[in-house]
């Protein structure tokens, strides 16, 4: 059987990063299955929820949340190898020919790397932009997106307008900054690590000393 893998989140500053596997007999995945990033959200839940409700497909989420990123002992590859292994895991059956989208500049050491994180017995095979050519992948990656942003719509819920999560939207940046206005502190869902944080933080206590 033909297996699939992607993850979603790699850049963001806030939340966490989510892989997810999907299993399936090539000719159940339903037409249209392509890069989630080709999609509108709209069109990705949809296609997310057509591959759930069908009973011949497997599906495999791994979540890396960010406490996890921000521990200095890991780093994004290796995290990026450990949660599409473990989403592959809760599908994966013997045999099974398994592509995936690869998350390191040499695909072949990446490819390695997930078999190794495998427990069946099942063959790998890492690409670059594997999203854009194997279906398999694509619906990886839809159904990765679709439930990285339904954790985005969570946080969004708890704390009120925090963007898109990634560095570039003044939204999150302008959350973050609110947020250590008022708190002294980062918020739980962010990844304190990434420089956008450290320059939010560094923002905060420059306008504290200018106060005094």
């Amino acid at each position: 059987m033909d297996v699939g893998a992607d993850e979603a989140g790699k850049g963001p500053v806030l939340g966490p990063m989510v892989a997810a596997a999907v299993r399936a007999p090539g000719d159940t995945l339903p037409a249209g299955v392509d890069d989630s990033k080709r999609l509108t959200p709209e069109r990705r839940r949809e296609l997310a929820a057509r591959l759930r409700d069908d009973p011949a497909v497997d599906i495999g989420v791994a979540t890396v949340e960010p406490a996890r990123i921000d521990d200095p002992e890991t780093d994004m590859n290796g995290l990026t190898v450990a949660a599409q292994a473990e989403a592959i895991r809760n599908v994966a059956a013997d045999d099974d020919a398994v592509t995936v989208d690869a998350g390191d500049v040499d695909a072949d050491r990446f490819g390695r790397r997930v078999r190794e994180g495998v427990d069946a017995t099942v063959s790998v095979r890492a690409e670059h932009r594997a999203d854009e050519r194997h279906a398999h992948v694509a619906a990886a990656s839809v159904i990765a997106k679709v439930e990285r942003d339904a954790r985005v719509a969570a946080i969004a819920d708890a704390y009120g307008e925090v963007g898109s999560g990634y560095p570039s939207d003044e939204r999150t940046r302008a959350f973050l900054a609110d947020y250590v206005r008022d708190h002294g502190e980062l918020p739980a869902c962010a990844r304190t690590s990434w420089a956008t944080c450290e320059d939010v933080l560094a923002a905060a206590e420059q306008s504290s000393l200018s106060d005094f």
